[in-house]
């Protein structure tokens, strides 16, 4: 078994803070916040450099406007996301609690939702075919779930399943004080850097059919939570429900797989039939 690193989940405090004369507790930076910042400069950096592509749409002046849109349907739709994906009940009894942020709840599900908006309305301002900016953008995304991922494991939240496996651990916040598989690594491995090397460095290093690269994305990111589901700890207020072993993430992760798989097929049909 391995033992937990224990890191302090807050980077640093600023504080003790004072305004209109009201003392305020001290701000609490976390290092899950500073893991999204991470994420969205690595983002811009990439998106830059995608930028000297003369195949692609999105050039370089227009990179601040994409990445803020992009944060724009991360934070809100993952935040939204988590509330109607997992929090449905509590939402409907105290609607006012999707704004009680500082209790924590994102959901990729909602922020990857959240992000196909956002670039519909930016393909919208720069004038481009949707699919052309999902694909350009596609790439990037997964530097985001790495860094999250890592952000998940600092925390110590949303932990894996008990196992004996010799990279076991003990996570602080775990009320059984059990070994559990860190689900939160597999996850920054395969959904972040396994699929940040197949989508970024391999396949959209040349010119693809439309549709096709941010269809990739999809179906990897489908596939690699389905099975990292197996290994993590379901919510406990949610526990198994589909055919009674599956997750409500794995649910979620259902229709990327069909989706993203059919997209894929399609765009690649396509470009064969428009060469004949």
């Amino acid at each position: 078994m391995l033992i937990y690193p224990h890191i302090d989940p807050v980077a640093f405090a600023i504080g003790p803070l004072t305004l209109a004369g009201y003392t305020l507790g001290p701000l609490r930076v976390h290092w899950y916040g500073i893991m999204y910042l991470v994420g969205f400069g690595l983002a811009w950096l990439l998106a830059m450099y995608r930028t000297k592509r003369e195949d692609l749409v999105v050039r370089k002046e227009q990179v601040d406007d994409l990445i803020f849109y992009g944060a724009m349907g991360v934070v809100l739709g993952a935040r939204i996301g988590y509330i109607l994906f997992y929090k449905t009940a509590d939402f409907m009894a105290e609607p006012l609690m999707i704004f009680r942020v500082w209790e924590g709840g994102m959901s990729f599900h909602g922020g990857f939702l959240g992000v196909i908006l956002a670039m519909y309305l930016y393909s919208k301002k720069i004038q481009q075919r949707f699919f052309d900016v999902m694909d350009f953008i596609a790439p990037m995304v997964p530097v985001g779930l790495f860094f999250g991922r890592l952000g998940n494991f600092i925390g110590a939240e949303l932990y894996g399943r008990a196992a004996d496996v010799p990279w076991a651990m003990v996570f602080p916040t775990d009320t059984a004080q059990i070994p559990r598989h860190p689900s939160q690594l597999y996850e920054a491995g395969l959904e972040g850097l396994l699929t940040f090397l197949i989508l970024f460095v391999w396949y959209s290093a040349k010119p693809r059919p439309r549709a096709a690269v941010c269809s990739l994305f999809v179906l990897l990111y489908g596939c690699f939570r389905f099975a990292v589901e197996f290994f993590r700890q379901p919510d406990a207020h949610i526990g198994y429900e589909l055919f009674g072993f599956l997750s409500r993430g794995q649910e979620l992760c259902i229709p990327m797989i069909l989706v993203g798989g059919g997209v894929f097929i399609w765009a690649n049909l396509q470009a064969k039939k428009n060469k004949v």
